[in-house]
């Protein structure tokens, strides 16, 4: 992989010399290059899924809880460790908080909504029976509820899981809103014109907006 190439070129050379400041600027421009093309993956992705869905449900994760060292202190030192960094490098490459963040914004630009659900015990109760244990996650990819034997895919599960709980929220603000009548509702026409930058630049307005 060139980054690692990269990073053992730049740990090799000596600290000061016009070598190590030349390895530098090679990593750093590399870290550029890999920062916008997930930057336009981003874009490309989540203006497709709000172009797409009116209303979309996701996990309201703790990101920086999620990605904190492990390492403890002194009195009480952490375990794992080395596994928990690489868990946290790879949180942080995927852009969770970038996502949700873009998705936010270009939904409400399309009169549409993100609507954020409790992950808490989604994995773990079955979509068929509702019955919550956690011996119903056998193992990290597999799901098999003990009560009614209903057998799935564990991601493809709290996914659906999540999906359910984000329906019903929408359901209940529709219920509430004034102007529901019982028919369809559909989204407002995308604001276009609020559109002041270019697709793979952030708006001014996103500040607002999120």
């Amino acid at each position: 992989m060139r980054l690692r190439r990269y990073q053992r070129s730049v740990a090799r050379k000596k600290k000061g010399s016009a070598n190590r400041k030349k390895a530098v600027a090679r990593l750093g421009a590399l870290h550029r290059r890999i920062a916008h093309q997930r930057n336009d993956w981003l874009h490309k992705l989540t203006t497709g899924l709000a172009d797409a869905h009116p209303v979309i449900a996701l996990e309201d994760l703790k990101i920086k809880n999620m990605s904190a060292s492990a390492k403890g202190n002194v009195d009480a030192p952490g375990k794992n460790v080395r596994q928990k960094a690489g868990l946290n490098r790879g949180i942080l490459d995927a852009a969770w908080g970038e996502f949700g963040r873009q998705l936010n914004y270009k939904l409400q630009w399309r009169g549409g909504q993100v609507i954020l659900v409790n992950p808490a015990y989604t994995s773990r109760t079955c979509r068929i029976c509702d019955h919550e244990a956690a011996e119903n996650r056998k193992t990290q990819s597999v799901f098999s509820c003990v009560a009614c034997g209903h057998t799935e895919n564990a991601d493809i599960q709290a996914a659906k899981n999540i999906l359910a709980a984000g329906h019903a929220v929408w359901a209940s603000e529709l219920a509430r809103r004034p102007d529901a009548c019982g028919g369809e509702v559909s989204r407002a026409a995308p604001a276009r014109a609020r559109r002041a930058a270019p697709s793979k630049q952030e708006p001014t307005e996103a500040k607002d907006l999120v």
